[in-house]
């Protein structure tokens, strides 16, 4: 009997501890909404760029645990400087971009704060905020690009979306200030079946870069730059074409990514 009655006590506080155990799970799953958009603040244009990792970081920080709180997990904008999280507890955030503009966070090597750009405000429902800021570049294919034996070409124009003197006016007191930090690196060219063209979504049999040394694209800015695809694209397929141009300048400083500024995508036909 004594068994038995041990058996029952046990069985009985293996059923209040599984209970306790679903108490502690049963959390609401977040259901909050953060949509937002990334335009140039001089021209109200969105800001353009890939999508993924080379593109605009978006970074989510819940305030309302203290100041050491981590982090939630870094999301990326779409190819139209547009985002959104359907997966957000509610709370209030500070919510933070990077991409190929002046940063929005700047401070010195000793980590004394020059600007701070962000946005914090409570996520309940569905939020929506706009972030305006400074493109490095602007770029936009010139006029219809041709094609010739499956080969494709386009006229590019590259102009900076902000001065020197500017540009040198906010980086320079983060220090470690270079001069090349001005420099244009790279036109690319991407070629892909995909309207998300772009460097995560390109077809590299087709796709192409133009690499420029010191300050030689200088002269350049303003002027049409023509651009080839590579190899020869099936006739009758239709692709769409991209370019990208970037600076020798990493975001988040420090970071090693050199992130690209967009045109627009364009459709075309290969005859």
């Amino acid at each position: 009997m004594k068994q038995y009655k041990i058996f029952g006590m046990f069985a009985a506080m293996m059923m209040m501890t599984s209970c306790s155990m679903f108490e502690i799970d049963n959390y609401d799953e977040p259901e909050e909404t953060i949509k937002g958009e990334v335009v140039d603040v001089a021209t109200g244009n969105p800001v353009l760029t890939d999508q993924g990792s080379e593109g605009i970081r978006v970074r989510l920080t819940e305030l309302s645990w203290g100041d050491n709180v981590e982090h939630n997990p870094d999301f990326y904008c779409m190819p139209d400087g547009k985002f959104q999280n359907t997966k957000i507890f509610k709370g209030t955030y500070n919510i933070r971009v990077d991409g190929p503009f002046i940063p929005i966070v700047r401070e010195t090597t000793e980590g004394t704060v020059l600007a701070d750009e962000t946005i914090t405000t409570e996520i309940k429902g569905t939020k929506e905020v706009k972030f305006e800021v400074q493109p490095f570049l602007n770029v936009r294919i010139e006029g219809d690009p041709t094609v010739s034996n499956g080969v494709i070409k386009a006229k590019v124009v590259v102009e900076k979306g902000v001065s020197d003197e500017e540009f040198r006016s906010k980086i320079e007191p983060m220090g470690n200030w270079k001069d090349s930090y001005l420099n244009m690196t790279d036109i690319q060219f991407f070629v892909s079946y995909s309207s998300s063209v772009g460097y995560r979504a390109r077809d590299d049999r087709w796709s192409s870069s133009i690499s420029y040394n010191g300050d030689e694209f200088n002269e350049l800015f303003g002027k049409t730059v023509t651009v080839t695809s590579n190899g020869q694209i099936p006739s009758g397929r239709k692709v769409w074409v991209r370019a990208a141009a970037r600076i020798n300048f990493d975001t988040p400083v420090g970071s090693g990514t050199r992130r690209w500024n967009y045109s627009e995508p364009v459709e075309v036909m290969i005859p």
